[in-house]
């Protein structure tokens, strides 16, 4: 892990997380509040950062095995900064409004499923697979730090700044990122040659590899329905923190941001917990972590201590997220030939993002004919459903070395 090219490959995509923290807070209030947005724009803004995932994810994950990764992390860095830095511009002249931003968002979620399906397919390259578990662990560190502690600089520097120019400091991020990564040094041999290549099928051949295998197929469904669970989930989880139970938003804030210190443990224990369980069953025993923090989600508007409960509910899904995203990821990586690893990625990342703007939808709906505990109670079953898929597969069996 003392490997320089590592060491350069974490510090790039910490200031990129933390800038994002930073947009992640601008952009809505440059939305409602400078360009006066309605609810509908709003939407369609929010939808615009992840609808490329959906449309670009399987044709980025070819490429991402058809090209030098390095390149491609490096050049889609260089697009995302020219997008976000693009804001700012418009907004000086007086140009920026709802249907730009949306174009630039688009273009920018373009370039972030490209950057996806190359950052998680060269880490191999930087260091032995038999230490990938860790390198996840401190990327996702980094993460965690980033989803805690960025919000706070985001509004200070909303605050101070105005929202145009803090999302210019993500765009700046970025430009960071692209240069770092630039100065790898990595081992990365030319494109795998094939006789006669042919998108559809080489679409083909990561989605038989992603759904075919004995192990992977029955993770990726897992997390699938993960992902479905935990969106439904965070928009009941809202209603009840800020509506029913009426806390101020710095109160929600702190409860997330306790989830994020959570998180930030998970991430720095997660090595050895997939030592001692087992990655197959350090990650069964995570998403059954999940199920009981909807529960207490469920129970707290009518407990005196509902804050509490939430409190508790958040801290334990974010180190249960902490814990098994290391060991998810590393085994992913591990277990996927090199030349199959950039569509394995963005498969499941893909699926992964539509499934979890489904999940949100479906929690909408679900919100408007039922009560809030009642659609809890069906997140923490839908959980439990993700956690069995896991129990009754090969996966709980799998133990890297």
């Amino acid at each position: 892990m003392a490997d320089a090219s590592f060491s350069r490959y974490w510090l790039a995509a910490t200031i990129s997380s933390f800038g994002t923290a930073v947009t992640t807070v601008a952009l809505p209030v440059l939305v409602i509040q400078e360009l006066d947005a309605s609810s509908i724009s709003v939407g369609v803004v929010n939808a615009a950062q992840f609808l490329p995932y959906a449309v670009l994810g399987l044709v980025a994950g070819v490429y991402a095995d058809r090209w030098r990764r390095q390149r491609l992390l490096v050049w889609s860095s260089v697009g995302r900064a020219a997008t976000l830095g693009a804001v700012p511009v418009l907004w000086a002249f007086d140009d920026l409004e709802v249907w730009t931003l949306v174009v630039l968002l688009l273009a920018f979620g373009a370039f972030s499923v490209f950057a996806f399906a190359a950052t998680q397919s060269l880490l191999p390259r930087l260091v032995p697979r038999d230490r990938l578990v860790p390198a996840n662990a401190r990327l996702d560190q980094s993460d965690a730090a980033a989803q805690t502690l960025g919000p706070a600089l985001g509004g200070g520097l909303v605050g101070l700044l105005g929202a145009p120019v803090a999302i210019a400091v993500d765009a700046v991020s970025y430009l960071v990122d692209a240069v770092l990564n630039a100065g790898l040094r990595v081992d990365e041999p030319a494109a795998h040659p094939s006789v006669e290549r042919h998108l559809g099928r080489e679409i083909r051949e990561g989605l038989s590899w992603t759904y075919r295998h004995p192990t992977l197929a029955p993770l990726a469904v897992s997390t699938h329905v993960w992902f479905v669970a935990n969106a439904a989930g965070f928009t009941a989880l809202t209603l009840v923190a800020l509506r029913v139970m009426g806390l101020s938003a710095l109160a929600f804030g702190l409860l997330v941001a306790a989830g994020g210190i959570a998180g930030l443990v998970g991430a720095t224990i997660a090595p050895a917990v997939g030592r001692r369980l087992g990655t197959g069953r350090a990650i069964l025993a995570t998403r059954s972590v999940h199920p009981v923090g909807w529960i207490l989600v469920a129970l707290a508007p009518a407990q005196d201590a509902g804050p509490a409960l939430l409190g508790a509910a958040l801290v334990l899904q974010g180190l249960a997220m902490g814990i098994e995203n290391a060991n998810d990821t590393g085994y992913w990586q591990t277990v996927t030939p090199d030349r199959l690893l950039g569509r394995a990625n963005a498969t499941r990342r893909s699926v992964n993002r539509s499934a979890g703007a489904l999940g949100a939808v479906l929690g909408g709906v679900a919100l408007s004919s039922f009560g809030e505990q009642q659609v809890l109670v069906g997140v923490a079953a839908l959980s439990a459903a993700s956690a069995m898929i896991v129990g009754w597969s090969r996966v709980r069996a799998v133990r890297m070395s």
